[in-house]
């Protein structure tokens, strides 16, 4: 487990350099008292692993936050990395200038880089690389949301070989304002310029935000999670899945329009903001960082990685703490949440007490 002294640990993503695992996390103080301003203080960190489970964190700061004025001038939130053909690798990560001081929450977001030749030492390149287009996006003082939002950058290769995609935390600039989440989408045929593109998925889907997206292919079918909680969803959603944290579903092309209606938890809410990794052996494994959960305070830290895999209908399962799998709720079927009077047809799968939904445990 990666946990920090008197720190809380939160939002990660991953890197593979063929001999460990390296893993940039948002931190900030315990000192601050109150979890919530977290938020405003946090700061990336580095930690490296041969197993995903013993972890040394490093006394660097990867990058800072920026100057007065700039896009990152607050904070420096979630991002990815990937390599690209040139041997650099590239952290794209969220910026966010905070536009009152505390308690005051309204923020805009945007996406910047960093690139380096080893993990360690980076170069902030100039930004913002990406930020909201209005003409899909909704943008700071167009409605009563709190912030403008784009962040999390999930970065990936198009599966043809030809450019790279980059997934959002974004907002569609109609809708109710409880149900406009969507997965922002950007194009760039060699990492450095970037077009803003419309969202992969519409307004409408039960989400207010859908936060650190991430796709993978896996035993040959795509796969798409991302993270909401209760309390960022319509009242639809809230009532049918009342303790989500990490979501999942299974998708023909994470380069075209997605439906979220098929997406179902695959953890509480006490795990939060979930991965998928691939160990060298080709198997895969799910990481998430532990989260308040109800009539709790905030934990931090990032949870030891469960086996991920997909079952013989393709569908995403976790292993249990005995490392037997137990499938989780439909992701590829008729979707279980509908409008006004209709609900979901399925209960609730059994939350285990690490806060992992499956099935069939009593």
């Amino acid at each position: 487990m990666l946990t920090v002294e008197a720190t809380w640990v939160w939002d990660f993503w991953l890197a593979d350099d063929g001999d460990r695992f390296h893993a940039f996390f948002l931190h900030a103080p315990t000192s601050l008292g109150s979890e919530e301003r977290r938020h405003r203080a946090a700061r990336i960190g580095h930690a490296v692993s041969l197993d995903l489970t013993e972890w040394d964190v490093l006394p660097e700061r990867p990058i800072d936050v920026g100057s007065r004025g700039d896009f990152d001038e607050t904070a420096t939130w979630t991002g990815s990395i990937v390599r690209g053909d040139d041997g650099l690798w590239r952290m794209f990560y969220t910026g966010s200038r905070f536009l009152e001081p505390e308690p005051a929450v309204a923020n805009i977001e945007a996406i910047g880089v960093a690139v380096s030749a080893d993990l360690h030492t980076w170069v902030k390149r100039p930004g913002p690389v990406t930020s909201a287009d209005g003409r899909w996006y909704e943008t700071w003082g167009t409605s009563t949301w709190k912030e403008e939002a784009w962040r999390d950058p999930w970065v990936f290769r198009d599966p043809s070989g030809a450019g790279w995609h980059m997934l959002v935390t974004a907002r569609a600039n109609h809708g109710a304002v409880d149900d406009r989440g969507v997965l922002g989408h950007a194009f760039s045929a060699d990492l450095e310029t970037w077009e803003v593109r419309p969202p992969l998925t519409q307004p409408g889907s039960g989400f207010a935000h859908l936060e650190v997206p991430q796709v993978a292919e896996i035993d040959g079918r795509w796969v798409l999670l991302f993270s909401c909680i209760g309390s960022a969803m319509t009242a639809d959603y809230t009532a049918a899945f009342p303790d989500a944290g990490t979501w999942v579903v299974t998708i023909d092309d994470p380069t075209r329009p997605i439906d979220l209606s098929y997406a179902r938890p695959l953890t509480a809410e006490s795990r939060y903001s979930g991965r998928v990794v691939q160990e060298r052996d080709g198997s895969w494994e799910f990481l998430a960082f532990q989260n308040t959960s109800a009539g709790s305070p905030f934990v931090g830290g990032i949870a030891d990685p469960v086996a991920f895999t997909l079952d013989a209908d393709g569908q995403p399962v976790l292993a249990d703490s005995g490392g037997h799998s137990q499938p989780q709720l439909q992701t590829s079927r008729t979707p279980q949440v509908r409008t006004g009077e209709q609900r979901h047809a399925q209960p609730a799968p059994h939350v285990s007490k690490d806060g992992y939904k499956r099935e069939g445990e009593s």
